[in-house]
């Protein structure tokens, strides 16, 4: 088990690659904190993990808001005394032109998926030695398509946050590093009107949750020790056919 007694923090863990994360690094004998504002779907996962015989807690948040994730993250930190991973994974869209995007809904989305990776990353470093933080972005950052533009900034803005930070702290606290999903079979994608209008076309394979975690859990692994400060790309080849 390459996460035995560890304790990973995965925010958007109620579903799509979040629960899968939170299942994978239970697996490996994680201790797994589950964040995410979803008071329904997030309290099964945990159930799920301790009917395996895992450890888990499940935690309320909008990842947005700071003093939220300061409770989250200390539930954690009182429940095991540390943080091994953190995953920041939370995330969500909008789906309209520039012309007609709210300057709330600009902000809604830079909040939760670029506000929320600073955030957690602030208040878990003090709690990390040896540790790893994987941010989940998206081929977005790389080629993106019509009405997504918060959404492609964020991941954009993401990945540069990735780089930065991993010149900022010493790797014996944590390294930092992302993962850029492509299509996978998540409500996210299924929910999006450009998939479902057909203005965004779906080329090859569409990834499992599961394909995205497996992809996390070897880049926070001590065999990806010498992996920092970069984006993994998980796409199945998806940006060599955009």
């Amino acid at each position: 088990m390459r996460f035995k007694d560890k304790v990973a923090l995965v925010t958007g863990g109620a579903s799509g690659i979040g629960r899968a994360t939170c299942l994978a690094f239970a697996a490996e004998g994680a201790r797994v904190a589950v964040v995410d504002r979803d008071a329904v779907k997030g309290p099964p996962v945990v159930d799920e993990i301790t009917l395996a015989h895992g450890e888990a807690l499940f935690a309320q948040a909008d990842v947005s808001q700071e003093d939220q994730v300061q409770r989250a993250v200390q539930a954690a930190v009182d429940r095991w005394g540390r943080i091994d991973v953190l995953v920041n994974d939370a995330a969500m869209m909008t789906f309209c032109p520039i012309s007609e995007l709210t300057v709330q809904q600009w902000d809604q989305v830079l909040a939760v998926n670029l506000r929320s990776v600073f955030l957690f990353s602030k208040y878990c470093l003090p709690h990390m030695a040896n540790g790893a933080i994987v941010n989940v972005s998206s081929v977005h950052a790389h080629e993106t398509t019509a009405n997504v533009v918060p959404y492609a900034a964020s991941k954009g803005g993401m990945e540069a946050f990735t780089r930065a930070l991993s010149r900022e702290i010493s790797p014996d606290i944590a390294r930092v590093l992302a993962v850029a999903p492509g299509a996978v079979d998540t409500p996210m994608l299924w929910s999006n009107p450009n998939v479902k209008s057909g203005l965004e076309h779906i080329e090859g394979k569409v990834g499992e949750p599961e394909d995205i975690a497996s992809a996390i859990l070897y880049l926070a692994a001590p065999e990806a020790n010498f992996i920092n400060g970069t984006t993994l790309v998980v796409d199945g080849g998806r940006l060599d056919v955009l």
